[in-house]
């Protein structure tokens, strides 16, 4: 018996059309079409009601022209202003100089003569030499740091392993080792009951009444 694709194909849609047929009800939906009456069901979208697209009007060129060069020069004059104002720098009371001594810079100004080579040479050769000789001095005060440190570490373990109550007496913190002593003033006794006065100010503090 020889297998007919065609014959297998109408077959195939005349059942899809009962079946069809026998799930379409009148409480449903019309534009919903199922193969079944379960939720998982071939159906199409609702109609949305949708609106076309509105034509969009054409504008002159010249004033679509306009319009980027009046944005333009508005861009620009925001430009300018912050550029203006990033010069200004914030004023400090403590730093600014008298009106007095800016007249007078030109007599306090000094003029040094210039260097010759040969003092030049020989301060940069005094640089190098004050250079090399905090860094050998660095250099002997880290190997005897940590020299002292070795060997105290050393003590250490050998009193451990000798008496630990030793141990943790020597570990404790020596107030004594840095003596300080500090004597106050002797000449002006302080007096007895002595009120100590705030001192004289003026109150500035601003006061609001109620008058309701």
């Amino acid at each position: 018996m020889k297998f007919n694709f065609q014959t297998f194909r109408c077959r195939f849609i005349i059942s899809i059309i009962c079946l069809y047929r026998l799930s379409v009800c009148s409480t449903v939906n019309p534009r919903n079409i199922s193969t079944c009456m379960n939720p998982l069901c071939f159906q199409v979208t609702n109609v949305l009601l949708g609106e076309p697209l509105k034509k969009k009007k054409k504008i002159d060129p010249t004033i679509v022209r306009a319009r980027e060069e009046r944005r333009k020069r508005k861009l620009e004059k925001q430009i300018r202003r912050l550029e203006k104002l990033a010069q200004q720098l914030k004023p400090i009371f403590e730093v600014d100089i008298s009106s007095e001594l800016m007249e007078q810079i030109e007599d306090r100004s000094r003029n040094l003569a210039p260097l010759s080579p040969q003092e030049t040479e020989r301060r940069a050769l005094l640089e190098k030499e004050w250079s090399r000789y905090k860094l050998d001095q660095w250099k002997r005060d880290i190997n005897t740091i940590e020299s002292i440190l070795h060997s105290q570490k050393i003590a250490l373990k050998e009193l451990k392993a000798v008496s630990k109550q030793l141990y943790e007496e020597a570990i404790q913190f020596d107030e004594t080792f840095l003596p300080y002593s500090a004597l106050g003033p002797v000449n002006t006794p302080p007096i007895e009951n002595y009120d100590s006065p705030d001192g004289a100010y003026i109150e500035t503090t601003l006061k609001y009444v109620d008058e309701t």
